[in-house]
């Protein structure tokens, strides 16, 4: 049996399983657009932990961050580290704060504690959208390119089978079929990642001293140092991860589906660190496939290893790994972007909806965004040029409305409460600080500092239009009701 007509087999055989579990879960996420969205806040530790951990361990980390070691070096861990240790910063700042709420987005808490404006909410929930609809597109491209190079299939197809298989069990469960199915890929990963690393590192015995031996005997000895990136370029990275994945609606999200702040906070963390460790491993193997093979793309680095590299029933326990690693991240990622759209969007716009109707209106979506996703991949020259874009425009403009909306209060010594605004940023200050940062973020001619630029240039337009608006009114019809975003939690 060839290794093509393997994989072929593995990934029908795990999406039934996955098609399985979310049919069997599909009537707890009927019950109301809550239970759709967050499951009615009703998940354990366990629960939260693995559909974590195997949401933040996407194709991304193990295709992505593989190909972008083999072309960048250990200059690329600044951004993995910006990336994966903002999850522990976000555990440890927001996690516990975002557990005791009950709201369904971050876009929806930023409009009941800080802005009551619709605008506001609407721009926030489409740059978070931005996030997940790049994080979809990136699994797609994953799978393609692996498929591509196992089976010499046009990858674009594979695209859209993939998208289309996230699509249909994404909308028949909500985020119980996410959760559940994250239940069995994240055992998956921690099994098959680890025997991944495990055979990865015997190629260099081990050793991260004869890996940079054996990259300086290929003559890519600057692929082992920091020397060739400025320093002006690696704090851009660290911040490019760090920005995108405090406003990444998946993790905010988990925080508001928890029982209790404590379950958010340790949930979040414990997986933070395990996927931060893994993820530095992964760039690591990337550099391996260099000392192997120069001639490859980044793309193509991991594919290239399993297929040349590796014995056939490892490359099939990689796969396995890589499938259901980008199947999580894809579910999750769907299914956040849909309750965005729908919550931030269409919600603020029609208040008269019903839970019927929004979950209707939640399916509706995941099937677009799905289409969307597939249309960035095929067109996005790496997967992480897809995450990289997204992380600087989301991040630049929400965090620091985020933090200086929740920092600077009316009431200095009152706790932010649901259903009570308390924040100095008025609606002008927010809507431009969030056009401004994002913009910025975007200008090539700013270089490597484009996303400190946005960064800075939000946070100064926050505060100076906030100064000069704060007498001003808004109208009417444009003042966000601040939902009471749960109706059963």
């Amino acid at each position: 049996m060839s290794i093509g007509t393997l994989f072929w087999i593995l990934t029908f055989m795990i999406c039934a399983i996955f098609l399985v579990i979310s049919w069997r879960v599909r009537d707890a996420s009927q019950q109301s657009f809550s239970h759709y969205a967050i499951g009615g806040a009703s998940f354990s530790m366990v629960m939260i932990f693995f559909t974590q951990f195997a949401s933040i361990m996407g194709a991304g980390n193990f295709i992505g961050h593989a190909g972008s070691g083999y072309e960048n070096g250990v200059s690329w861990l600044a951004f993995i580290a910006g990336e994966q240790g903002a999850k522990l910063v976000f555990a440890l700042t927001f996690a516990g704060f975002a557990g005791s709420m009950r709201y369904y987005t971050l876009p929806g808490m930023i409009d009941d504690l800080i802005t009551r404006d619709k605008v506001t909410r609407i721009l926030a929930g489409v740059l978070s959208a931005s996030i997940m609809v790049a994080w979809v597109g990136g699994q797609g491209k994953a799978f393609g390119e692996i498929f591509r190079v196992f089976t010499g299939i046009n990858p674009i197809p594979v695209i859209f089978l993939f998208s289309a298989i996230f699509i249909i069990y994404t909308c028949m469960g909500g985020i119980y079929s996410v959760v559940y199915t994250d239940l069995v890929q994240g055992i998956l990963c921690l099994i098959f990642g680890t025997l991944f690393y495990v055979f990865s590192f015997s190629k260099v015995n081990y050793s991260l001293a004869e890996l940079g031996s054996r990259l300086s005997a290929v003559g890519r000895e600057e692929l082992w140092s920091f020397s060739s990136l400025d320093t002006g370029a690696l704090i851009n990275r660290f911040l490019t991860g760090l920005v995108g994945i405090l406003v990444a609606q998946i993790y905010w999200q988990r925080c508001f589906s928890c029982k209790t702040r404590q379950i958010a906070r340790r949930g979040l963390f414990y997986s933070g660190i395990i996927a931060a460790v893994m993820t530095m491993l992964t760039a690591f193997v990337g550099l391996i496939v260099m000392t192997m093979n120069q001639e490859l793309d980044a793309n193509t680095a991991m594919p290239w290893f399993m297929m040349n590299c590796v014995p056939q029933v490892i490359a099939a326990g990689i796969f396995v790994l890589i499938l259901a690693a980008g199947m999580s991240s894809a579910d999750s990622c769907l299914n956040s972007a849909a309750v965005l759209v729908v919550n931030d969007v269409i919600r603020p716009i029609f208040p008269e909806r019903t839970d019927a109707r929004l979950i209707r209106d939640a399916k509706r979506w995941t099937v677009i965004i799905g289409v969307i996703s597939s249309v960035c991949a095929i067109y996005a020259s790496t997967i992480i040029s897809l995450f990289s874009k997204a992380y600087a425009m989301a991040g630049s403009g929400l965090v620091p409305l985020l933090v200086i909306g929740l920092l600077w209060k009316e009431r200095g010594d009152e706790k932010h409460i649901m259903q009570k605004r308390n924040s100095r940023v008025t609606p002008w200050g927010a809507r431009c600080g969030i056009v401004v940062g994002a913009v910025c973020s975007q200008v090539s001619a700013f270089g490597d500092s484009a996303t400190i630029i946005g960064l800075l240039a939000s946070a100064v337009t926050v505060v100076v239009v906030s100064l000069l608006t704060r007498h001003v009114s808004i109208p009417e019809r444009m003042v966000s009701p601040g939902f009471i975003e749960t109706d059963d939690a």
